[in-house]
């Protein structure tokens, strides 16, 4: 392969709920594993309030398992690591990026910097936490490792996860914008960020999205031309990630 950086891909949003939304991301990633070497990047919404665990996090909270008997979340599990993930109020973002560093910190360094620059755009500016990793968190939002990013008040405003296969990357990152207060006291037991409000033209998620897709065109790693081509998918391509989805 190459190792001259290639362009980046965007996939147009789209609003789903959380075992499709993973089995998209899963099929990116076998893609690149598979040989399709052009980074992409996808910004999306749960169609559902979900919680997604982490790869190797135990659904050991029967308080979770209650709400979801309850019909009141969805329950999914990610690729990527760390721990749960209440999906409401916030925009996901996922990355598939073959030729990523291979040193996990620069990587995050690397593949955060659109959200640094695109935050920093809005009067919003963004640093990596502090806290040091001490294995997988109940939720992700209780602590801001090197892997997140929090506002001045020291509030995560984004979490990221990652996971390697063969070389390539998956990063997953959840961007909060208005988390329901009353279902995150619920799950966590804990209030939900007090965070500084977004301005009145990013607060709906399709709109932070095109922001934010705006901002990495120019910020991602290797993309010349400071271009996104934007790629939708076909028929065939739905049928691979329907397989995906069905998968145990």
């Amino acid at each position: 392969m190459d190792d001259a950086p290639l362009p980046w891909r965007w996939l147009a949003p789209i609003e789903a709920s959380g075992d499709w939304q993973m089995a998209i991301d899963r099929w990116l990633l076998q893609r690149a594993v598979g040989g399709d070497h052009r980074p992409v990047l996808r910004c999306y919404r749960w169609s559902r309030p979900t919680l997604s665990l982490g790869h190797h996090q135990p659904l050991s909270d029967p308080g979770w398992q209650q709400a979801f008997e309850r019909g009141e979340i969805d329950l999914v599990r990610r690729p990527s690591g760390g721990g749960g993930v209440l999906h409401a109020g916030d925009l996901t973002y996922a990355m598939v990026w073959p030729q990523a560093p291979t040193r996990r910190r620069q990587a995050y360094a690397q593949a955060c910097a659109w959200l640094i620059k695109g935050f920093e755009r809005l009067g919003l500016p963004l640093r990596f936490g502090t806290s040091a990793a001490s294995g997988p968190e109940r939720h992700c939002f209780s602590s801001s490792t090197a892997a997140d990013l929090i506002e001045a008040t020291g509030r995560k405003r984004v979490g990221s996860a990652q996971h390697w296969r063969r070389g390539c990357l998956l990063q997953h990152g959840t961007i909060l914008i208005e988390p329901p207060e009353p279902l995150w006291q619920q799950l966590f037991a804990d209030a939900a960020p007090a965070l500084t409000p977004l301005p009145e033209a990013v607060r709906h998620w399709r709109d932070l999205a095109d922001h934010l897709a705006a901002v990495a065109a120019d910020t991602l790693p290797g993309n010349a031309g400071g271009i996104l081509e934007t790629i939708r998918l076909s028929a065939a391509d739905w049928q691979q990630i329907e397989q995906q989805r069905l998968e145990p």
